[in-house]
């Protein structure tokens, strides 16, 4: 289903907003009725026709206006900004986060600067929040090509930093949930530098979605200037009072690192996918897709180290499950597969740790 293209008139910005739309009821219901003639079995066009129903429901829905506005520049948002990463989706990329303020000449906006652009040169792309600051530093590392900016819009400190304004991968949000989204769905990875409140509701989110699972399993690091204490001090809040209390277990502090190093920092990503490639749930297994087969002592080796991740049944290898198709591009890699009993984050952590430290 192809939409009318948008009228010229309107001034559009990075949201993909413009006034608003210039059709028809004609057109609208022509194009409703092109959606109702595709098969059933063609899953997007299912789910557009239950985004739909969703919507018509509204109707008959007691909600204020406020509510309806947040509902359709919510939906404007994301559907610009899937377009905007959609072509880039083959290329991993890294969430990097930090404070807006930091200046040039400051020692962790010369480590940020660094980063950027070591992590490009080992193929990633980076995504900042578009400002000045560390923000600005890892874009400029990274360079306009190999950059993404995801800014918010406030009403101070918040402008798009000289290397990402103007760029088509520049999406401005309204709204911090779905600029969060954005961070954290397209990104493999996620780097912290110092930085404020943002910063570590930032660092605290990816933590949270990864130890929850609702995030996939992903390198997330610290990083600060050396000779500064700036994460020692927040680990040791971390350790002294979360993991004390037991409000966290002992194997969540493998879900990340502290580095003074750029380059430590960006061997501890890369590293991360060495054998390790993905993951996805077949039915109520877990499928780990690796980049090369485990040898039978491997195998033996995590059945013997990891047994405490299993809900029943052993680790064991196999070709890509007919339920994958739907990801052609990873069908040829090697499967680790298991029954999960999805508690601990941190221990599967520890198994791709082991995983990608094998000869």
């Amino acid at each position: 289903m192809s939409l009318p293209a948008p009228s010229s008139k309107g001034k559009r910005d990075r949201a993909g907003t413009r006034g608003r739309p210039v059709l028809t009821n004609e057109q609208v219901l022509s194009q409703v009725q092109s959606l109702l003639d595709t098969p059933a079995d063609d899953l997007q066009h299912t789910l557009i026709k239950e985004m739909l129903t969703t919507v018509l429901r509204l109707k008959d829905t007691p909600l204020d206006t406020l509510d309806l506005k947040i509902l359709n520049r919510t939906l404007r948002e994301l559907r610009y900004a899937f377009t905007v990463f959609g072509e880039y989706r083959d290329r991993r990329k890294v969430s990097i986060f930090g404070s807006a303020r930091t200046q040039p000449g400051d020692p962790d906006y010369r480590l940020a600067t660094d980063f950027g652009r070591r992590i490009v040169e080992a193929g990633y792309m980076v995504i900042t929040g578009a400002a000045d600051g560390i923000m600005g530093a890892a874009q400029e590392g990274a360079g306009r090509e190999q950059s993404f900016g995801v800014n918010i819009m406030l009403p101070f400190e918040q402008g798009a930093n000289a290397t990402i304004a103007d760029d088509p991968k520049l999406v401005n949000f309204k709204y911090f949930f779905t600029r969060k989204l954005m961070f954290l769905k397209e990104s493999q990875a996620v780097a912290l530098f110092p930085g404020g409140f943002g910063t570590h509701d930032e660092g605290f989110e990816a933590l949270t979605l990864v130890q929850t699972g609702k995030a996939p399993p992903q390198p997330i690091v610290f990083l600060h200037a050396p000779g500064s204490d700036y994460w020692h001090e927040w680990n040791r809040f971390v350790t002294g009072q979360l993991l004390a209390r037991k409000l966290i277990n002992e194997e969540d502090l493998s879900l990340f690192k502290i580095f003074d190093s750029a380059a430590a920092a960006v061997d501890e990503i890369t590293a991360f996918y060495r054998v390790y490639h993905s993951i996805r749930f077949v039915d109520r297994l877990l499928v780990m897709r690796l980049k090369q087969r485990l040898s039978d002592e491997q195998l033996s080796r995590l059945n013997a180290e990891f047994a405490d991740l299993l809900k029943e049944g052993a680790f064991e290898q196999r070709s890509a499950f007919p339920n994958e198709a739907d990801e052609p591009e990873f069908l040829d890699l090697p499967r680790l597969v298991f029954r999960s009993h999805r508690r601990s984050a941190g221990r599967l952590r520890q198994l791709i740790d082991r995983i990608n430290g094998f000869d």
